[in-house]
C-alpha cells in the first residue's frame, strides 16, 4: 500500500495491541466478584495509510480461523470453516473508524491492513485488539495522539455497539496491557493494575467451542436458581481464590499462584462450564509439569491456560495432543503501540 497525499508521501502508522487471557474469577465476576485478567505476548496489528480520498479500504490479511470441521453425511463431504469470524472482526474495524471520527469530529479515507497473531474466536480478546489498534492507527493518521485512557473508552464503546453489551475488561486489559483487577457490579466497574515485576511463561491450548458466552452465563444463572445458597458459595470462593492469587502475583510465589489456578477450574468445573475436551488440556498440562491450569473465559471449549516455568516445550507437547492449536506466550506485556513507519 503506497499513496501520495498532496505531492508528498503519504502517512503510514502501525498500531499494535495484544491479546489477553482472564487468569481468576470468570463468572464469579457477573456477581459482583473480582477477577484478574493480563495480556498476552501475541498481538494484532494495523497498518494504516491515508488516503487522497474518502474511500476506506481493509486487507485482512491473517485474521487466523482456528478450526476446520469436516462432516460425513449420507456419502456428502461438508466442509465448514470459521471464516464468518473473519467477517465479525472486520465489523469490529468499520465500527472503530466511525466511532474514532466521531470523538475527533473528522474522517478522512485509509488503507488498513491487519494482521493477527492469535486466531479470531478462541476467546483471546481479538475483537477488542483488533478495535484498539484500528482507532490507535486511525486516529495518529489523523493527526491525534490518543492517551490509552481515550482509546480504552472508545475500544469499549465499539463493543458495546458491535455487541449490544459488553464490559470493559478486553478493552481495557489490550489499551494498558500488564495485569488488571476488575470489579464488576450493576453496570459499573472498577479497574486497577496489579503490580506484578515479571513476565510470566504460560502455553495456551485451544479445542473448539460447543456453547457462547451468553449461553453459559445463562446455564449458570439457572444452576444458581435451582441451588441458590450451594452456588452462591461457590462464586464466593472463587472471589476468594482471586484475592488470594493477587497476592501471589505481587509476591511472585508461582507454586501458590499454579495452586489457585486448579482450585479456580475445579470450581469452574463444578459450575458446568468446563468439559472433557477442556478437563483433558488441564490435565495433560499437569502431568508434564505445568505449575497450574485452568480454563480461560467463558469455557464451555474455547482456551487452556497453563503455567510453565522451566517446562514450556514439554507441556506444548503435550497439550499438542488434545488441542487444537498451541501457543506459547508471556504474560503482563505492554498494551497498545503506536508507530509511524518513514517511507
Amino acid at each position: 500500500m503506497f499513496n501520495i497525499l498532496f505531492g508528498f508521501p503519504a502517512l503510514r502508522v502501525i498500531a499494535s495491541a495484544p491479546g489477553k487471557i482472564t487468569l481468576f474469577g470468570e463468572h464469579a465476576i457477573v456477581y459482583g466478584y473480582p477477577a484478574i485478567v493480563s495480556s498476552i505476548d501475541r498481538r494484532v496489528y494495523v497498518r494504516a495509510e491515508a488516503r487522497s480520498d474518502n474511500e476506506v479500504k481493509i486487507y485482512a490479511k491473517d485474521l487466523r480461523i482456528p478450526g476446520v470441521i469436516v462432516t460425513y453425511r449420507h456419502g456428502e463431504v461438508i466442509v465448514e470453516t470459521d471464516y464468518g469470524k473473519t467477517l465479525s472482526a472486520i465489523a469490529y474495524i468499520e465500527k472503530a473508524l466511525e466511532i474514532t471520527s466521531r470523538y475527533l469530529g473528522t474522517r478522512k479515507g485509509v488503507n488498513l491492513e491487519v494482521t493477527s497473531e492469535m486466531p479470531v474466536g478462541a476467546g483471546l480478546g481479538t475483537s477488542a485488539a483488533v478495535s484498539v489498534a484500528t482507532i490507535a492507527a486511525y486516529a495518529k493518521v489523523l493527526g491525534h495522539e490518543l492517551s490509552k485512557e481515550e482509546i480504552a473508552r472508545l475500544g469499549w464503546q465499539v463493543e458495546k455497539e458491535v455487541q449490544g453489551i459488553a464490559s470493559p475488561m478486553d478493552t481495557s486489559i489490550t489499551s494498558y496491557g500488564g495485569f488488571l483487577k476488575i470489579v464488576g457490579k450493576g453496570g459499573k466497574y472498577e479497574i486497577s493494575k496489579v503490580r506484578v515485576d515479571e513476565s510470566l511463561p504460560f502455553v495456551i491450548g485451544y479445542v473448539e467451542r460447543e456453547a457462547t458466552t451468553k449461553d453459559l452465563v445463562n446455564k449458570v444463572k439457572e444452576l444458581r436458581e435451582r441451588y441458590g445458597a450451594i452456588i452462591d458459595e461457590i462464586m464466593r470462593v472463587i472471589g476468594e481464590v482471586t484475592l488470594r492469587a493477587e497476592k501471589a502475583l505481587i509476591n511472585n510465589d508461582l507454586v501458590t499462584l499454579g495452586e489457585l489456578m486448579n482450585i479456580n477450574h475445579g470450581l469452574l468445573d463444578a459450575l458446568g462450564v468446563s468439559n472433557r475436551k477442556l478437563n483433558e488440556l488441564v490435565y495433560a498440562a499437569r502431568n508434564a509439569g505445568a505449575l497450574g491450569s485452568k480454563l480461560t473465559g467463558a469455557g464451555g471449549g474455547g482456551c487452556v491456560i497453563a503455567l510453565t516455568p522451566g517446562k514450556q516445550e514439554e507441556v506444548e507437547v503435550a497439550m499438542k495432543l488434545y488441542a487444537t492449536l498451541t501457543l506459547k506466550t508471556r504474560l503482563g506485556v505492554e498494551g497498545v503501540k503506536v508507530l509511524v513507519e518513514r517511507p
